[in-house]
Parts: structure tokens; C-alpha cells; sequence
């Protein structure tokens, strides 16, 4: 089985590895610009050397007269002095009159083969092969008093020479460069545990499959979610939020754009990031109303780098809400009709076994007349059945808690206005009658009935529904329709159960058919309740209390 290193492992070799290589180049490089610099400065230095030679007093009559004892007599000190491998002396026919290293060589040919531009009176630099091996080397001419060339100056540096010099600068170079590995060796290793812990010890596979795995996530999501970071730009936004807020662009567009290029977001909600969680915050996106859920991104604790916006449909929330409402509502109503309708059919056995028929049959009349009566009100005055089906349920249920249900003679609705569904129509009526209902029980008694009114006349559909309770206080008209507001007493179970949520939906559904709601108080005590819903399309609404508020 092949074996695998870490990520951390496999960083730290490839970095160690560079490194080497790094520091190999560095050093062929500082190979040649050292010998390169070196060849220079010595070639340079062997030209002043053998410039100043050729012009001593008296070098020019010892070298016409071919004084070796003269010549060597006056040069000898100079080499002494001189840090020059050899110098040699020759004359115009190229033989040695001195030379500094090998004497045995004098009268001798000079070697090199580079004597011709000199005899011609340059100064030249060279690199040939001599008598004692190759050399850097510079010859200068030796002029008499009519400046003819009658002799050669030769100063030179043997290669071997230079190879010391170059071998002594790269080793100390080399002892240089080992600090800077064993440093460099120091440096990968802290920076790749470094990075690995950045990387929360995970290895890049596990990195890019999480990756994959959010992503797939958040495509797969219902919900709408987008971030941003501190400078409010876009960060992430899943497929669901682009839907539902009608965005054409694809994510790779939206990304680092500002959240306000690409949203059309009420004033101060980008400011309101700073100000920690925010959970069911009710806002417009894109002319959308959404309810919006934001969590900050913290990569260190106490501080917030960003934020993520989860956000769903507002009108999705409510139909679910009116629904569950709703399927509560008729659950109570059918157990409390069974309730009824056990005792009514035990009462009855009972008439029947003593063979009392004749009670038995006033028993059922009496029991039918009021229910029949309200049935062939609702049948008659309202063309939904559904509606007829919520309203007699509310009676039912009513009449099981000894309040009365009384519905005004002048009833009467035989078309839906066009701003607002059936569904959303009866979580209206139905929320308002409960309310009526139960601020009814939390009267004293004797329970006054509660009215309806329902018409369909004057071009716009009337809601009234009174009720002779305690009434709502002045202060909290104002926020009865926010979400959470309630008037009902704390220790009430209905109220803990709804949480507010009744008159909030009452008037999120009024608001959208362009109506408006009234609350005043009825007479002699009590609350009145009134509902305007338009037949016409209007662009605006006239709640009187809004209901779309922050909850």
C-alpha cells in the first residue's frame, strides 16, 4: 500500500525542497558574478602593477643593455611587495630577462603567443597558458627615451591562485548559507503547523469536500440564505435566494459586489448588522416581503467579520400559520361537538329506555330548532361553503362554551373581493370571533352574546364583530396587531398557546387586499372590531394599525 504523508509533512518537504534548490541557484550564480568580479579586479590590478614597472627609472637602459643582474637587482624588491603570482621581463625578440619564479628560464622564448599588440605598444589583459601554468595575466611595453618598444612587462595571477581565493569566499559563503537553511528549515516547519492549524488540522481533501458538501447544501435548501463580510459585500448566496428575490445573475457575477448593488433593502438594515442576532426580523428584499433570520460570523470570539441571512417567503409563513390556526381551530370545534353530541345522545337513550317518547321528542326538537335555525341563516345569506361551514363551527363552538354566536339579520355576501382568497378570508373571521369569544369568558358574567356582521354591500366587504368584554386599554390599541402583542390575560391558556399571532395575521391579510381595520369601543363595554376590505385594486392601504412591524 502507498503510502501517504500529511499535508503538513508533504508542505514542509516541497518548501525544504525549494529551499535547497533556492539556495543551490543562489549559490551558481554567486559563483559566477564572485569569479567573474574577481577576474576583473585582478586582471585590473596586474595591468597597474605592470604599467608602473614598465615605467621605473632606469628598467629601460637595463633591459636595452640586457642587464639580467641590473634587471633582476631592481625588480627583485618590487616582488617582494607585490601580491602577483610571477613578473616577468622579456625583450622585443620575446625572451625572458627576468622572471620572478623559474630564473632557469631566462633567455628563454616567453609562451602565450600574446606579445604582438604590446610590441606594438598596448597594455594588454590576457588568460594563457605560461611557463608555471595558466594565468590571468597583463603586459605592458617598456619604452626608451625616443618611445620605442624594447622590452615587455608581464604580470600575472595563476588561475590555480584565484581558485583559492574564489574557494575561501564560497565557503564562507557556504557557512552563510547553511544558517539561512537551518532558518529556512525552522521557518517551513512553523509555517506549515501554522497554516495546518488555520486549516483546523484538516487535510485539503476533507477541505474541498466540505466545500462540496456546503455547497450542495445550500443549493439544496428551501430557504434563502446570502452573507457578507465586514464591508457588507456579498459573500455566498444560494440558488433559493436568487429565485425568490428575482435575481437573473449567476453567483460567481454577485460575489465581492456590494449587498446594496444587488439588493434593494430597507433603509438602516444593513447598519442594523452590528447589533448581534436577529431572528424573525420582517423586511423587504427586492419589493418581497420576507422574514429574515441573521447569525454572525465570529473568527474570533467577540468579534463579528460578517453575517449570514437566512429568509423565507412572508406569505408562505402565513398561509402555514392560518392552516395550522385553523386545523387547531376545527379539532376544538369537533371535539367539542362530540362532547356535545354525547351527552345530547346519552340524554336521549336515557328518554327512550324509561319509554318516555314523547320527551324524547320534544328533547330533539328543542335541541335542533337553535342549530337549524342558524343553518338555514348561513345557507341562505352566504354563498361559500366554506364560509358557511367556518361560521356554523363558530357557533357550535361558541354555544359548547355558553356564549351565544348572534348573527345580524342584515347578513349577507354572495361575492369575494378580489384582493383577498377564500382561506385568507376565513382566518379573518375566524380570529375575530375567537377573540370575541374568549374576551367574552374573561368577562363577568353573565356572558353577553357576540355579534356579527357581515355585508357585502356599498362596493366593499363589512367585518364587524362586538363583543361585550373587558375591552382593550387605549395604550395598546396601537400595537394590538404587532406579532406577540396580546390583550388576553397571562395566565390564559389560549393566549399562550396563539402568542399574538391572531390579529397579526388579521391584519397582514387586510393590509394585502388594500383594506383597513378599525378598533373602537362598544356600548355599553366591550370591544368593536371593524373590517374594510375594497371590490376595486388599490396600491395603497389604509391600516390603521400597522402590522408589519419588527416583531
Amino acid at each position: 500500500m502507498k503510502r501517504r504523508f500529511p499535508f503538513q509533512v508533504k508542505l514542509f518537504l516541497a518548501l525544504v525542497l525549494f529551499s535547497c534548490l533556492l539556495l543551490t541557484l543562489l549559490g551558481v550564480i554567486l559563483f559566477h558574478f564572485i569569479d567573474r568580479q574577481l577576474h576583473h579586479d585582478l586582471g585590473q590590478r596586474a595591468r597597474v602593477q605592470a604599467s608602473e614597472i614598465a615605467l621605473m627609472p632606469g628598467l629601460a637602459d637595463k633591459v636595452a643593455h640586457r642587464d639580467l643582474a641590473g634587471i633582476a637587482q631592481l625588480i627583485q624588491p618590487l616582488r617582494a611587495q607585490s601580491d602577483a603570482s610571477y613578473i616577468v621581463i622579456g625583450d622585443t625578440h620575446e625572451q625572458h630577462l627576468y622572471h620572478s619564479e623559474s630564473p632557469e628560464r631566462l633567455n628563454l622564448p616567453m609562451i602565450g603567443g600574446d606579445n604582438a599588440e604590446v610590441l606594438q605598444g598596448k597594455t594588454i589583459i590576457s588568460v594563457r597558458k605560461g611557463g608555471i601554468g595558466v594565468s590571468l595575466r597583463s603586459k605592458a611595453p617598456i619604452f626608451n627615451a625616443q618611445h620605442q618598444v624594447i622590452g615587455i612587462v608581464s604580470v600575472g595571477y595563476l588561475t590555480s591562485y584565484i581558485a583559492n581565493i574564489n574557494a575561501h569566499l564560497l565557503w564562507q559563503a557556504a557557512l552563510y548559507g547553511l544558517a539561512l537553511l537551518l532558518l529556512l528549515f525552522l521557518f517551513s516547519w512553523l509555517f506549515s503547523r501554522n497554516l495546518k492549524k488555520q486549516m483546523f488540522r484538516l487535510e485539503p481533501k476533507d477541505i474541498a469536500l466540505l466545500v462540496l458538501q456546503q455547497k450542495a447544501l445550500l443549493e439544496a435548501m428551501y430557504e434563502g440564505v446570502f452573507a457578507v463580510n465586514e464591508e457588507r459585500q456579498l459573500i455566498l448566496i444560494n440558488r433559493a435566494a436568487r429565485e425568490l428575490l428575482s435575481i437573473q445573475q449567476d453567483e460567481k457575477t454577485l460575489l465581492g459586489k456590494p449587498l446594496a448593488d444587488v439588493l434593494h433593502v430597507p433603509p438602516g438594515f444593513i447598519e442594523q448588522t452590528g447589533n448581534g442576532n436577529r431572528h424573525d426580523q420582517i423586511a423587504v428584499l427586492n419589493q418581497r416581503q420576507v422574514i429574515v433570520n441573521r447569525v454572525p460570523i465570529e473568527l474570533e470570539p467577540g468579534r463579528e467579520n460578517g453575517w449570514v441571512f437566512s429568509f423565507r417567503d412572508k406569505n408562505d409563513i402565513n398561509t402555514l400559520s392560518s392552516q395550522l390556526s385553523q386545523v387547531t381551530r376545527y379539532a376544538d370545534n369537533l371535539r367539542m361537538m362530540r362532547h356535545e353530541q354525547l351527552n345530547w345522545t346519552a340524554t336521549l337513550v336515557g328518554l327512550l329506555q324509561m319509554q318516555h317518547y314523547d320527551e324524547a321528542i320534544r328533547y330533539i326538537q328543542a335541541q335542533s330548532e337553535g342549530a337549524q335555525q342558524a343553518l338555514d341563516f348561513v345557507s341562505t345569506r352566504f354563498t361559500s361553503p366554506a364560509l358557511c361551514g367556518l361560521l356554523l363551527g363558530k357557533y357550535v363552538s361558541a354555544r359548547e362554551k355558553g356564549i351565544e354566536l348572534r348573527f345580524d339579520p342584515a347578513c349577507q355576501m354572495t361575492r369575494l373581493p378580489p384582493g383577498i382568497s377564500e382561506t385568507a378570508l376565513m382566518s379573518v373571521i375566524g380570529n375575530l370571533v375567537d377573540n370575541a369569544v374568549d374576551a367574552t369568558l374573561n368577562a363577568p358574567p353573565p356572558c353577553a352574546p357576540v355579534e356579527l356582521y357581515i355585508s357585502d354591500r356599498n362596493q366593499e366587504l363589512l367585518i364587524e364583530v362586538a363583543d361585550r368584554g373587558c375591552g382593550v386599554d387605549d395604550a395598546m390599541k396601537a400595537h394590538l396587531f404587532e406579532q406577540g402583542v396580546t390583550s388576553k390575560p397571562a395566565g390564559d391558556s389560549l393566549a399562550g398557546a396563539e402568542h399574538g399571532i391572531g390579529l397579526y395575521l388579521v391584519a397582514g391579510y387586510v393590509e394585502q387586499a388594500g383594506g383597513s381595520i378599525e378598533i373602537s369601543d362598544n356600548a355599553p363595554q366591550g370591544t368593536l372590531f371593524s373590517v374594510f376590505i375594497p371590490y376595486h385594486a388599490s396600491n395603497t392601504t389604509g391600516l390603521t394599525h400597522d402590522a408589519f412591524q419588527t416583531a
